[in-house]
């Protein structure tokens, strides 16, 4: 009888840690071998350290049997970019077979992020093994960002992911009818209090303080380096207006140090007490090591953990242009930019931005699915003509691109008898013209 190896792929610490949260609560079987593949798909791996380098990250190790790098195994290629050539997949499995000593095992393989490399490559490498898929942040509740090959699809056997919006279900594979099971928020917890213990010694960071969360927005070209650096002094404006003056800033790891000095100068025009993290840690370590009184970010994962698994206060700040901004409009971000905006409370606490009921939550989002994904989810168009019939208004139509809602002929979009205005030439000059004179009007 073969062995079976479990090869649980992971890029990221909190990813890692969600995964050891699985296997406390006896969410695998117990294989002969559990191996974790780190995959480093920063813009330059050779300069960034891999999780199993990064502080904390040794409680995570007893976990597993073996830690190996996907880098060092395709090395020099990065591993967002390369996939293999469909000719090659045979001998590219004997490959790392031999290179990992899994001989003639049963292989099963947990990824994140399947719908893409390098995740979608080791599926493809290793083509009989079933596989699992766990979900690193929100994503998993929007639509797969592209269609799957059925020969992978098929193969995953369940979703698993924590229970971050309570009451709502991912939208993740569920064109494969895969299911979806949570991961204890104890057993998380329990892994995460473990990890901040293994962390070395950070600055004192005061109880009551204001934690904003850097997300390094411009890498993404979905903000420039200027808005970005904006949106956290914005941050701290903000939180300052609400009675903070002490704050600490944690950077996104591989975020340049001058988002870190444009805070210090409004800092002290604030007159406000900053403390910069320079140790690349979750911000799950900080809730952990002190209790803000305030978390602010923009759509991080971080502010629905402190929302739901710390009870801490958190707030949400430029969701709204966000949404604008973000391309294609399937971007993966939308969803979890649309559930910040929806459930957390605004910094600025605006008249008309109160938290969308919980009961809304689920048909917003099925809509927005659909939109992102109509070819993928044609069976949920239904659901989104009822949602947005009923409930498309002046806090839900930024949800939702008036351009994207009249080409599927939606309702919210541009009425049928209106819709030859945009190619109507006639109509095109009027509307310059009228342009033209509003601008000198204003001067």
């Amino acid at each position: 009888m073969s062995r079976t190896t479990q090869i649980f792929c992971a890029s990221t610490l909190y990813g890692a840690a969600t995964l050891a949260a699985a296997i406390d609560s006896d969410q695998f079987t117990e294989p002969d071998r559990r191996i974790l593949l780190v995959f480093n798909n920063s813009t330059t791996p050779e300069t960034t350290p891999a999780l199993d380098e990064m502080p904390g990250f040794e409680p995570l190790r007893s976990h597993f049997d073996e830690v190996l790098s996907w880098n060092e195994a395709i090395r020099p290629f990065h591993p967002g970019s390369w996939t293999p050539r469909p000719d090659d997949v045979p001998l590219l499995e004997r490959y790392l077979r031999l290179l990992w000593g899994l001989g003639e095992d049963r292989v099963e393989l947990v990824l994140e992020s399947i719908q893409v490399t390098p995740a979608l490559t080791v599926a493809q490498l290793f083509t009989g093994a079933p596989v699992d898929v766990y979900a690193d942040g929100l994503m998993s509740y929007g639509p797969t960002r592209n269609k799957l090959d059925p020969l992978v699809g098929t193969r995953v056997r369940r979703l698993l992911h924590l229970d971050l919006v309570p009451g709502l279900t991912p939208m993740l594979l569920t064109e494969f009818d895969v299911p979806a099971q949570v991961v204890p928020t104890s057993a998380f917890l329990k892994v995460m209090n473990e990890l901040s213990l293994a962390v070395p010694e950070l600055p004192t960071l005061p109880d009551d303080a204001a934690l904003l969360l850097g997300q390094y927005l411009s890498a993404l070209n979905i903000l420039s380096a200027k808005e970005e650096e904006d949106l956290h002094v914005r941050m701290m404006r903000g939180a300052v207006a609400r009675g903070h003056r002490t704050v600490v800033f944690k950077p996104h790891p591989t975020a340049p140090a001058r988002y870190s000095r444009a805070l210090e100068t409004e800092a002290g025009k604030l007159g406000v007490d900053l403390t910069v993290l320079d140790t690349p840690v979750l911000a799950e370590v900080l809730f952990e090591k002190a209790r803000p009184g305030l978390v602010v970010g923009c759509f991080s994962t971080a502010l629905f953990t402190a929302a739901e698994f710390y009870d801490l206060p958190v707030a949400r700040v430029g969701t709204e242009p966000l949404l604008e901004r973000l391309t294609p409009y399937q971007n993966s971000n939308r969803v979890p930019a649309v559930l910040a905006d929806a459930v957390l409370a605004d910094l600025d606490s605006r008249e008309g931005e109160d938290p969308l009921p919980a009961g809304d939550l689920d048909g917003l989002v099925t809509a927005v699915g659909f939109t992102m994904q109509p070819q993928i989810h044609p069976g949920l168009r239904p659901a989104a003509e009822r949602y947005l019939s009923q409930r498309f208004g002046p806090r839900t139509r930024r949800y939702f691109k008036r351009k994207r809602l009249t080409a599927l002929g939606l309702p919210g979009g541009v009425p049928e008898r209106l819709a030859f205005l945009p190619r109507n030439a006639a109509a095109r000059r009027i509307v310059r013209r009228a342009r033209a004179l509003r601008k000198a009007v204003k001067r």
